[in-house]
């Protein structure tokens, strides 16, 4: 009575069933045997008909706990000898990507560390080892991967990341118009945008067909798409050129602050925009930038504010006349940590002009990497690319996991 109770839990049917259950209640163990009927015959993907037994293995799968006990299958699995006398092993419905785990234990453990646990905190709740848990969920990740459709992406956002100290990064590219994670490639060379390149042509896309691509001022980028990406027009988002701004403007503050007391601690207050400022927050701005012919400081608060203002506005022809009065004015000042903002200006007024009309941003991907950095501390940090790559394809691919059991597809946004 009990082997058929776990026959139905286990969804196991004719040929197969349960030949015996035993629990040690010393080690909180349950092993169950499986077995398939004497005299029977099975199918092999890409043969054709069924074919008979020639001998068996036995194989043991680690299933998932029965309330806080630890579950094993062990199956007494058949080799069948095919007519040209060769001979092939069985495939079970039940068995996983990875040997030694059923289908259903490795969704469960992919389960969980696709809702945000670290491979520590899987391995404790599940009783596989956190290598284990890895394995999994980067095997799943792979193989969705591989899946991507990627044929309908006319528009891609780049950026790159720090993985470790001394300088050493990953390319991430998104489909802008999506916001979905599509590669991850080692480096920020030239030929990363090569290879970004290839995996969308491996994917059913063109890299003829990419008609935007935001990016920074990196020169390895911008040479890449050049050569890569020949139709695509170059797009320098606003918030990488307020970036260098601001950063010019902190600049210009420390360097006053040694005099002027009163600038110290305002960084935060004069880099954000007005309108997120509180009063009290106002009221120091005033007092700070009320003098500008006094202060450089208030010279490159207002030199930042003329820039916002200009890249907000949508006639190219307008902004590129005022990004070029705004320059040479920086340039004829006195406010020297502002004339680098100037002269990158000058080099990129193309692909910064380009942003009145696409308004694609990889702004996402900074908060993406935000996302990931917080993960990768929580977990101590990743020792290979091959877990840094899954991990940010988890955060933001929109991968489909369709082919994990039905029954957890509704527990992570990516599997609906």
């Amino acid at each position: 009575m009990t082997e058929r109770l776990f026959e139905q839990a286990l969804g196991i049917t004719s040929p197969w069933y349960v030949k015996g259950v035993t629990f040690d209640n010393t080690a909180g163990e349950l092993t169950i045997e499986i077995d398939f009927a004497r005299g029977s015959r099975f199918e092999v993907p890409g043969e054709e008909g069924s074919h008979p037994v020639y001998d068996t293995e036995e194989r043991r799968y680690r299933h998932m706990n029965f309330f806080q006990h630890r579950c094993d299958l062990v199956v007494r699995l058949p080799r069948v000898e095919l007519p040209d006398v060769r001979t092939r092993t069985v495939e079970v419905s039940w068995e996983g990507k990875l040997r030694g785990f059923t289908l259903l234990m490795e969704a469960y453990v992919f389960m969980l560390v696709a809702n945000g646990m670290t491979f520590a905190e899987a391995s404790r709740i599940s009783g596989v080892t956190p290598y284990q848990a890895k394995a999994i969920a980067v095997t799943y990740t792979e193989a969705a991967i591989e899946e991507q459709d990627l044929s309908e992406v006319t528009s891609l956002a780049i950026d790159e990341t720090s993985i470790s100290r001394g300088h050493e990064y990953i390319t991430v590219a998104a489909d802008a118009a999506e916001r979905r994670v599509i590669d991850i490639q080692s480096g920020r060379a030239s030929t990363t945008m090569e290879a970004v390149a290839a995996t969308i042509e491996a994917r059913g896309g063109s890299a003829a067909a990419i008609q935007d691509v935001c990016m920074d001022m990196w020169p390895a980028y911008l040479k890449g798409a050049r050569e890569y990406l020949p139709n695509a027009m170059v797009t320098i988002d606003k918030y990488h050129v307020m970036h260098h701004a601001n950063g010019a403007l902190d600049k210009t503050r420390r360097v006053e602050q040694r005099k002027e007391k009163n600038l110290k601690g305002l960084r935060w207050v004069l880099v954000k925009g007005k309108e997120h400022l509180t009063a009290a927050e106002r009221m120091k701005l005033s007092r700070a930038v009320r003098y500008p012919e006094r202060s450089r400081t208030a010279r490159a608060y207002k030199y930042k504010e003329e820039l916002r203002e200009i890249l907000t506005r949508k006639q190219p022809n307008v902004v590129r006349q005022q990004l070029a009065q705004w320059c040479t004015r920086v340039m004829r000042s006195k406010v020297v940590a502002m004339k680098p903002v100037a002269g990158m200006i000058r080099r990129h007024i193309d692909a910064i002009v380009n942003w009145t009309r696409s308004r694609i941003t990889n702004g996402f991907l900074e908060s993406l990497h935000s996302k990931f950095q917080a993960a990768k501390r929580k977990a101590h940090g990743y020792r290979d690319f091959r877990t840094i790559r899954a991990d940010y394809f988890l955060l933001a691919g929109k991968l489909n996991f369709k082919s994990l059991p039905l029954q957890l597809h509704s527990t992570h946004p990516s599997f609906r």
